[in-house]
């Protein structure tokens, strides 16, 4: 494999020898070890993982607005431009964990992407990039290292099988590569960059079965059970107790509620319960049964639930008598047919902020709704 050369010294800078393979080794094993699935290595740089790089809702909160993926097309891996959508800056680099792989072609596509991220004029906004792999830049090694371990037993996706039935996929040439270069070069369009987006294609989307959906559901399970919790930007599920809670309401700063379960004998609210309060009422008097048809209000709560999540400040309170079943099943519609997610996609985002149960009707109507999406945006 042809070498490309580092950025040679200036002037009389003092030449600092080549570390060996073994001193990097060696280095690695002494840096910190993080179990986390996301940490700041730089000043708004991250490495993290699959999991995180498929939370779009905690890359938000994370104020990420470029993400480098150098797992592209990986089985577990989900990015792509359309993935994130227009506010966020998407670099997939289609690389295998192997040690026969050749990922230096990339390195400076890869640094010159960082480098623009991270010198845009943000204002109050937070510039950052997720890495997903270790992206060796010239001295920062020793930098990283010190922060987050990166070696190949604890990387989740390095016990993967690479996907390398794809003939389509060919090497980048490194013929092309400067045999000398400076840090300040990278801006400039004499490097070769080699084709990143469409070297792998993404395997077809495979609509869940009812089976994995309910272990989806058993698996993924939140952290801490409260009365409410927000689980999409500005968007909240919960139960009762929380949606009779005035003062938590206003704490929150709720401006609208979609009650799930409306009616004399169940959570009995009402535009009246909450006259004098700043906030807008949408009831739907739906069963917790696995008979009864909720899909009929999927498009509408989800045009309500879109239209107050545009309003500036807007705040929506979604919920029932739990917070696990009616109003989690309307929920996930609101991220498929709004936010372009799949059904389980729709899973993960919510399980992950709380613990939700659809009965078996609902999954099934669910799907029905992930086949009609998928066939309208021709992901299937």
């Amino acid at each position: 494999m042809a070498e490309a050369s580092l950025p040679q010294p200036r002037g009389d800078a003092e030449v600092t020898p080549c570390p060996s393979v073994l001193e990097l080794e060696e280095l690695l094993r002494e840096g910190k070890f993080s179990s986390s699935c996301v940490d700041e290595v730089w000043p708004n740089l991250y490495i993290g993982d699959a999991a995180t790089a498929n939370n779009r809702f905690e890359l938000w909160k994370l104020g990420i607005t470029h993400v480098l993926n150098a797992a592209h097309g990986g089985l577990y891996c989900q990015g792509s431009p359309d993935f994130y959508g227009s506010t966020v800056s998407y670099l997939g680099v289609p690389a295998h964990d192997l040690p026969e792989f050749d990922i230096s072609a990339y390195f400076s596509s890869a640094a010159d992407f960082i480098h623009r991220a991270l010198s845009t004029p943000g204002g109050l906004c937070r510039f950052a990039t997720l890495a997903l792999a270790l992206l060796v830049m010239l001295e920062a090694l020793a930098q990283v290292g010190t922060q987050k371990l990166l070696c190949r037993v604890s990387d989740p996706l390095s016990q993967l099988t690479p996907d390398t039935s794809h003939p389509t996929w060919v090497r980048p040439d490194l013929q092309h590569w400067p045999e000398s270069c400076r840090m300040d070069s990278l801006q400039k369009q004499d490097l070769r960059r080699p084709k990143i987006h469409g070297a792998v294609r993404v395997p077809p989307y495979q609509p869940p079965t009812l089976a994995s959906l309910q272990r989806l559901l058993w698996v993924r399970r939140a952290a801490e059970l409260s009365h409410i919790n927000e689980v999409w930007p500005n968007l909240f599920l919960g139960d009762a107790y929380a949606a009779r809670d005035k003062n938590k309401l206003t704490q929150l700063g709720i401006t609208h509620i979609v009650n799930v379960a409306a009616g004399k004998f169940q959570v009995d609210t009402g535009a009246n319960f909450y006259r004098g309060m700043p906030l807008e009422y949408y009831g739907i008097e739906a069963d917790d049964n696995p008979f009864f048809d909720l899909s009929v209000y999927f498009l509408p709560v989800a045009r309500y639930i879109q239209s107050a999540l545009s309003i500036p400040q807007g705040r929506v309170l979604v919920h029932c008598a739990m917070g696990v079943s009616r109003s989690a099943t309307v929920v996930l519609a609101f991220l498929m047919i709004c936010e372009n997610m799949t059904l389980v996609e729709a899973i993960q985002t919510v399980q992950a902020h709380r613990d939700i149960c659809p009965n078996s009707g609902f999954l099934r109507q669910l799907q029905v709704l992930d086949n009609r999406l998928g066939q309208e945006t021709g992901r299937l």
